[in-house]
């Protein structure tokens, strides 16, 4: 199985293919509107306007997983990262990132790139590893997604180059794309 072999289904309800992006470099995130990790929306954006021209796509999947982070509808979704973030890149349909109920996409891209820790140079970091202990000791075994803004980049042959945790922003992710566009 490829990347290009999943359908998916954009914030608005249509079903498409990531075929559609084949011969672009990707940047697929799970997002949410209440995380610690949210203003990476506006990093995140700032690389789609800078390099969508040449050849990035960004493809944001809320999820409401970790703390109920992102509970609210499609539509409030919208909303909040247009008008907070002025986010133009394509979002996807609320759904798991992690567990039994995982997108079929999440479980391929985990699958591919596994859990290598967080940057503790992060100022989250921390906090964030020792929440988990203490209150997710489960969300750190294996390969699965951590917690929101976990990132996989995409080259343009549809191959799973890398992945970033959520204390890697976005703007450390650059030059990584530079390399692939």
């Amino acid at each position: 199985m490829k990347i290009y072999d999943f359908e998916v289904n954009t914030i608005s309800g249509k079903k498409i293919s990531l075929k559609d992006y084949q011969g672009k470099v990707m940047l697929i995130v799970n997002t949410a509107s209440k995380c610690g990790f949210t203003p990476q929306f506006a990093e995140l954006e700032e690389l789609n306007k800078k390099y969508k021209d040449k050849g990035l796509c960004v493809l944001g999947f809320p999820c409401n997983q970790f703390a109920e982070q992102d509970p609210g509808s499609a539509a409030e979704i919208t909303e909040f990262c247009k008008i907070n973030y002025g986010v133009t890149f394509q979002m996807f349909q609320k759904g798991d990132v992690r567990g039994d109920n995982a997108q079929p996409l999440f479980k391929y891209l985990t699958s591919k790139k596994g859990f290598k820790g967080f940057d503790f140079n992060h100022p989250i970091a921390r906090i964030l590893q020792d929440a988990l202990e203490k209150n997710f000791p489960e969300y750190l075994e294996g390969d699965s997604i951590k917690w929101n803004f976990t990132k996989f980049l995409i080259d343009k042959n549809g191959e799973v180059v890398e992945r970033y945790e959520p204390t890697t922003t976005p703007a450390a992710i650059a030059e990584d794309i530079e390399k692939l566009l």
